[in-house]
Parts: C-alpha cells; sequence; structure tokens
C-alpha cells in the first residue's frame, strides 16, 4: 500500500514537473534540388539532419547549427521555418521544428555520431529512408502544413 502510493506521488510530481525538450530538422535542399540526408551510427535508417535545441537558441540557428554539425554544411541560402510538431507519448512535452535551408553546400566528413550524408532526388529517396522522414518530406513537397502532433 505504501509502494502504491509513493509511485502515486512520484508520478503526479513528475507529471507537473516533467522537462520540455526542443529539437529541429532540416529539410536541406541544394542548389541542383536534392535533399541532404543523414545516418547515424546508433539507429538504423536515413533521416533529415537535426538535433537539440539549446536553451535561449532560436530553431533557426539549431537547424543550421546541426547542419554544420551532422552534414558538414558549408554555405545555405535562404531559411524559413515550417512548423512545430508536438511529441507528447506518455504524458511528455517534446517539440521539434522543421526548418527548410535552400542552397546547401555541404563537404561531409564522418564522425563518431553520423556515419554518412549524402543528397538525393526527392523522387528517389534512398532504401531505409524512415517513415518519419518520408512523411515529413511528403508534407513538404506537397505544401501540407506541418501537423501539430505527430
Amino acid at each position: 500500500m505504501a509502494l502504491r502510493g509513493y509511485l502515486a506521488v512520484r508520478t503526479a510530481g513528475w507529471f507537473f514537473t516533467r522537462t520540455r525538450t526542443r529539437g529541429v530538422r532540416a529539410i536541406a535542399l541544394t542548389a541542383a534540388g536534392q535533399l541532404v540526408l543523414v545516418r547515424h551510427s546508433y539507429i538504423d535508417g536515413w533521416h533529415l539532419p537535426g538535433g537539440g535545441q539549446g536553451a535561449g537558441e532560436s530553431a533557426e540557428a539549431a537547424a543550421l547549427r546541426e547542419l554544420r554539425e551532422e552534414a558538414g554544411m558549408v554555405s545555405h541560402g535562404a531559411v524559413r521555418l515550417l512548423g512545430t510538431l508536438q511529441h507528447r507519448p506518455n504524458f511528455r512535452r517534446d517539440t521539434v521544428t522543421l526548418a527548410l535551408v535552400e542552397q546547401v553546400v555541404f563537404a561531409f566528413r564522418p564522425s563518431l555520431e553520423i556515419v554518412e550524408a549524402d543528397a538525393f532526388d526527392p523522387d528517389a529517396l534512398p532504401e531505409g529512408t524512415t517513415a518519419g522522414t518520408r512523411r515529413r518530406i511528403a508534407e513538404w513537397r506537397d505544401g501540407r502544413p506541418v501537423p501539430e502532433a505527430w
């Protein structure tokens, strides 16, 4: 009985004090209109470049930083924020902002985190491109707004 009471109090406390995580993903386009995708060392599949957004860091700055870190971006053109997704499994409060970055030029170097980065025609995505990555690309290509939740 005491253990159940403790767990109930702990769960209620977590519900009200849980942290919010903020992240970004970038639809990065080369001048030729190809999409830049990355493969991680710790998870299968091809993904949109992205990662965490630091406290006080804008979503645009975080997306550009992640592109430099993950794909080796050396220059870019216009940047436009497409929207923010809410991800709330088990009452978590995770958000991911999606950015469109045009005219990306990159010189990839493998790292412990990212083992491969390459540019692909949007109509010929590589085998292993994750379902979530395909969804975000399809929404962007179709001109659909970023959904509020996934």
